[in-house]
């Protein structure tokens, strides 16, 4: 656990990528601990499916509230894996952050 923590704080990015396949809701608590604590480097993204597991309806809509949240914080929520990477890689470069300041 301790290792997990010095590597949040030393990252440049906290992704989280959340699937049905989600045995736990621990990473719901880190992801929102994180936009608060490092909001210019989380980024959460929920997946609706992942092979043939699907979120409810009702989960799907409890995760939205989550990415919002994540985003009034001040981080960036997306709801697939290309738009979490086109973010990524046009925002995470050296030069981006310099700009960004």
């Amino acid at each position: 656990m301790a290792e997990e923590l010095r590597q949040r704080e030393e990252c440049d990015v906290c992704l989280y990528v959340i699937t049905p396949k989600m045995t736990g809701v621990y990473s719901i608590a880190e992801v929102i601990d994180d936009s608060n604590k490092r909001p210019e480097k989380t980024v959460f993204v929920r997946l609706r499916d992942d092979d043939d597991e699907k979120f409810t309806d009702g989960q799907w809509k409890s995760l939205g509230a989550v990415a919002q949240m994540v985003e009034r914080n001040g981080g960036r929520a997306f709801d697939s894996l290309k738009s979490a990477a086109t973010h990524l890689s046009h925002c995470c470069r050296p030069e981006c952050s310099k700009e960004q300041q």
